[in-house]
């Protein structure tokens, strides 16, 4: 039963909650601190929270920040840190920057700038929009740097509408059919009004447009400015500040500088250790573990290059053990009382054939690629040793329920030319970008390693690896291989599945979306679906 409120109560409570005699309330106190300590303050006491507020808040308005101040500061417990929410825009950081930001996986979420519907073809007073790593710029290398990163993007922009052109040459839109006002498929030339014809170009235009982009996004450099939004907790806030000012990029401690100046003003409790005696100690740490780890691998580890795209399947367990680790957990929930030790052993005495139907069942269950396998499937784990462009890498880094470790941006593993490129006849042009930054890189990095990255296009190659297990595995591939994709995402996505087929074929029933086709216009059918849901809505 809710807690009664007097009238007066009520005139109060309304202003801060959405309402006053309902069990289930949205806090809408205008005050972000106060919100999360009363959620705080809310575990620790026998009242209601609308009393709590009414008795400890509303006659102090400084309560908030006090609790934060205790808690935090003198305790120390990092949970509240999340109960203080915040979303930031960042304008104008580099695409190195923001892989950087994303590869916090925990309690933020990300939106990016795309770079298949937007072109970076743009000046901002003369000049392209792409980072001027300082130290670069005020070594001997400043005009070298300047003059690959400019020729990447004058190659880039002068290409666009070639490219484009290209792209609608070789897919004409008379080729593709459209809804008609009836709702059905009809070819281009067989519409007969003129809002079935807008309809059929605006699909047509953008899908062709972002074929085009895709193509030459290969031709950015790393230096290109992007803009991001971030929505997170305060803790993982916290968490990415100390790791942006600990680096020893000047780019990603003015960030962190900056982010931190504007959080202060929505959540400056929840991120107050960032900088302090705390954040600083931890920054050191990270410092010394990106020592300890340099210095080992120095010693032990063999330095080689691979030259070209690698999709490999490097670690994964026997299959049969796989599927009796899976089908037990997937038993345990509705199995009151028994230890999940004692199913495991039941289900390895149950036979192959019988095991390999109850996969089936599962897989059966799932009726699109929305519909995730149980968490049981989390029981098997796999790790892809991948070279990629790096542009194809900033699609899977996307992905946070997965561990990826990545080596520094460098020239040594050779570039990924798109077929239309040589098509277009721009080649030699094309070339002439990798090659300048491959010499540029090269001088910079012998006495910039990092500040070197900047200059590095997105169709170099990239070496990572991925380590997630069997349920990840199947949203991240079935996402990645949709109609939709850039090819260079979609073709190693359906090489991971043909991997973990070839050990796993019994599991790989699960997978039940993969799509393992190619297109022309990977973006065709989905800007469709998107012109119908804009229709409706002017219907409405």
């Amino acid at each position: 039963m809710p807690e009664k409120f007097s009238e007066d109560e009520k005139k109060i409570l309304l202003d801060h909650f959405s309402n006053a005699d309902s069990p289930i309330f949205a806090i809408i106190t205008s005050k972000q601190v106060d919100r999360g300590a009363l959620m705080s303050r809310y575990s620790r006491t026998d009242k209601s929270m609308r009393r709590v507020f009414l008795d400890e808040f509303l006659s102090n308005k400084n309560r908030g920040e006090e609790f934060y101040n205790r808690v935090l500061l003198e305790y120390g417990d990092d949970s509240v840190a999340e109960l203080g929410g915040a979303q930031i825009a960042i304008e104008g950081l580099s695409n190195l920057a923001v892989k950087k930001i994303e590869d916090r996986r925990i309690g933020l979420s990300y939106l990016e700038k795309s770079s298949r519907y937007v072109a970076w073809d743009k000046k901002v007073n003369g000049s392209y929009k792409f980072y001027k790593e300082p130290t670069i710029m005020e070594s001997k290398y400043a005009d070298m740097y300047l003059e690959s990163c400019n020729l990447d993007f004058d190659v880039y922009s002068k290409n666009i509408e070639p490219m484009i052109n290209y792209v609608r040459e070789k897919f004409p839109i008379e080729k593709y059919t459209f809804k008609d006002s009836s709702g059905n498929e009809k070819p281009f030339s067989k519409l007969k009004t003129d809002d079935e014809i807008k309809s059929a170009n605006t699909i047509y235009k953008g899908s062709t447009k972002a074929k085009a982009l895709d193509v030459l996004r290969s031709l950015l450099p790393a230096s290109t400015l992007t803009n991001v939004g971030i929505t997170g907790n305060g803790r993982a806030f916290e968490y990415l500040l100390t790791i942006l000012f600990s680096s020893s990029l000047k780019e990603e401690q003015t960030l962190a500088k900056q982010i931190k100046n504007e959080l202060d003003s929505t959540i400056k409790s929840f991120v107050r250790r960032s900088d302090d005696k705390y954040g600083k100690e931890l920054q050191e740490y990270f410092k010394e573990i990106q020592k300890l780890a340099s210095s080992l691998a120095k010693k032990y580890a063999q330095r080689d290059r691979v030259n070209g795209t690698l999709v490999r399947l490097v670690d994964y367990e026997h299959e049969k053990d796989a599927i009796n680790k899976i089908v037990s957990a997937a038993l345990y929930e509705q199995s009151p009382g028994t230890p999940y030790y004692k199913i495991l052993d039941t289900v390895k005495k149950i036979n192959s054939s019988e095991k390999s139907k109850i996969i089936s069942s599962f897989a059966s269950i799932r009726k699109n690629r929305r519909h995730r396998p149980p968490r049981a499937f989390e029981m098997s784990e796999y790790t892809f040793d991948l070279v990629t462009n790096f542009g194809m890498f900033r699609d899977f880094h996307r992905h946070r329920v997965l561990t990826i470790e990545r080596q520094l941006l460098t020239t040594d593993h050779g570039f990924a030319i798109p077929r239309e490129i040589t098509t277009l006849g721009i080649e030699k042009d094309f070339k002439d970008c990798m090659y300048k930054a491959k010499e540029v890189f090269d001088s910079i990095r012998k006495k910039l390693p990092e500040q070197a990255q900047y200059v590095v296009n997105f169709a170099y190659n990239y070496p990572y690896f991925i380590h997630l297990n069997l349920r990840e595995a199947c949203h991240l591939i079935e996402l990645r291989t949709v109609p939709q994709g850039h090819i260079d995402y979609r073709t190693v996505a359906q090489s991971m599945y043909k991997e973990i087929n070839k050990v796993h074929p019994t599991l790989s029933k699960i997978f039940k979306f993969v799509d393992l086709k190619k297109y022309d216009l990977e973006r065709f059918e989905s800007e469709k679906r998107t012109e119908e849901k804009r229709k409706k809505l002017d219907k409405k």
